[in-house]
């Protein structure tokens, strides 16, 4: 099998080489990227990496090594180094040796086969856009146009027995619209992905004229902004739209349950089994389906070749479980690995990681939830937001209304939320029925990764910044 032009096959010969508890992986990735500012050029980007690299267990600890080459050389390479390493961590760690405990993945390949996009597609597209919005709203202060694609091939081989073949790709166009304050203060900003997921670029933009009526209602929200007003500072009844809940569940409860920042230490730890969020709140990792579904960013095999299921975090409210990788697994009770260990390049070592996070949707309508609040705000986007390990966070909010008397009012600026987590989980009171995703992140946990994050709409009490 040859995949980009490059021999990815992992003949038996290499398994022939590899040490007990030992990982190969062979990666070839691709991103592009263009973007316009006001019609000019800032970002014309491509860039193409092939690499090897190889994990074997030794005494207690991993050893990792990768070079920038899928040759035979390099295999011979990485599997030599890897194994030195190893014996050199062995005898400095002095760990207690826990066996890992693999799972091998037979052989696998998702069949997927993504060609890198030309950058004059990029580009046409992104100035076919641009014109649009320059032509029909030339009173914008200024606009911003950006087309993005990447895809990761990945070729693994293990001891254990396991081959897989597995592609990640994803596409994306993100725009900004900026108009001056009404009240002179400055500009007010808006922005958005529009469509996109998994795939290449072409899969998801065949058109520009396609987007035209998401732009349009992008505009809309940036007129009713630019009149907007600043909330109430204070805790508040709020009902939070499903992109910013999945990022909620993404950074401020699902790092906090990543086996590794559990075993150092993470607020998550001796809450397992304890009522964390309201009867009302579930939370899963899923692997590649939810809830009937594909998710937007399937995993099949993970890096160190376990087949992927989902991980059921939270349970009606209780937290029920950790994500896990073969050696964190060993650490606790009926958690083996589901699948969560990932690497984004060629030279990065798998980490636990998440792969499409969301809270579960309930059976409330979104219009009820709102006519239940009298004085409060509907809280739509997130521009950036931090969390730590004690689950506490704070979050920008650059889309947001008034609710007053259960009506949508006033448009809100950009303001933030904060709180710990787990405590504004428990005020949640009502769970709208409708499940969206948002996959055009990306985790930054040490090294990139992609993920995907999702939910319903959550009515709750949170803490809101004022002006």
């Amino acid at each position: 099998m040859s995949d980009f032009g490059l021999d990815f096959s992992f003949p038996e010969k290499y398994r022939d080489l590899l040490p007990e508890h030992t990982q190969l992986r062979a990666q070839f990735s691709h991103s592009a990227s263009v973007a316009l500012l006001k019609g000019n050029l800032v970002r014309n980007s491509s860039a193409h990496t092939t690499g090897v690299n190889a994990r074997t267990w030794n005494g207690g600890v991993f050893g990792f090594a990768a070079e920038p080459s899928a040759g035979d050389e390099a295999i011979r390479n990485v599997l030599a180094k890897a194994d030195a390493n190893a014996r050199l961590l062995a005898g400095r760690v002095k760990r207690d040796f826990i066996p890992v405990t693999e799972l091998s993945c037979g052989d696998f390949d998702d069949g997927i086969r993504v060609e890198p996009v030309p950058q004059n597609v990029l580009l046409d597209y992104a100035k076919a856009v641009d014109d649009y919005i320059a032509g029909k709203y030339p009173d914008l202060a200024s606009r911003a146009v950006s087309c993005r694609c990447e895809s990761r091939r990945k070729v693994l081989l293990t001891a254990a027995g396991g081959s897989a073949r597995h592609t990640t790709a994803r596409a994306h166009l993100v725009l900004s619209l900026s108009a001056e304050a009404k009240d002179g203060s400055g500009a007010i900003d808006v922005f958005d992905a529009v469509g996109g997921g998994f795939g290449s670029f072409t899969d998801h933009y065949s058109d520009p004229a396609l987007v035209f009526e998401k732009i349009d209602r992008l505009y809309e929200d940036l007129m009713k902004k630019v009149e907007g007003v600043f909330p109430d500072a204070g805790v508040a009844d709020v009902v939070i739209d499903s992109a910013l809940a999945g990022m909620l569940a993404h950074e401020a409860v699902g790092h906090t349950t990543e086996a590794d920042l559990v075993l150092a230490g993470s607020v998550a730890g001796p809450l397992l089994g304890k009522q964390v969020a309201s009867p009302l709140v579930s939370l899963t990792d899923f692997a590649y389906e939810a809830l009937g579904e594909k998710t937007p960013l399937p995993v099949y095999v993970d890096d160190e070749g376990t087949p992927c299921s989902d991980v059921e975090i939270i349970k009606d409210g209780i937290l029920t479980g950790f994500m896990t990788s073969q050696e964190t697994a060993t650490h606790f009770d009926d958690m083996p690995a589901r699948g969560n260990a990932r690497g984004y390049s060629f030279g990065d070592e798998p980490l636990v990681r998440m792969r499409n996070t969301c809270i579960h949707p309930g059976k409330d309508k979104l219009e009820d939830m709102i006519a239940s609040i009298d004085h409060g705000y509907y809280l739509l986007k997130s521009g950036n937001g931090q969390a730590d390990t004690t689950g506490e966070f704070m979050f920008g909010v650059t889309s947001g209304y008034e609710i007053e008397h259960g009506k949508i009012g006033r448009a809100l600026r950009d303001t933030t939320i904060s709180g710990v987590a787990f405590d504004m989980l428990r005020t949640v009171d009502m769970v709208s029925d409708e499940l969206s995703w948002d996959s055009v992140g990306t985790c930054g946990k040490k090294q990139p990764m992609t993920v995907s994050m999702g939910g319903p709409a959550i009515k709750c009490r949170v803490n809101i910044g004022g002006r």
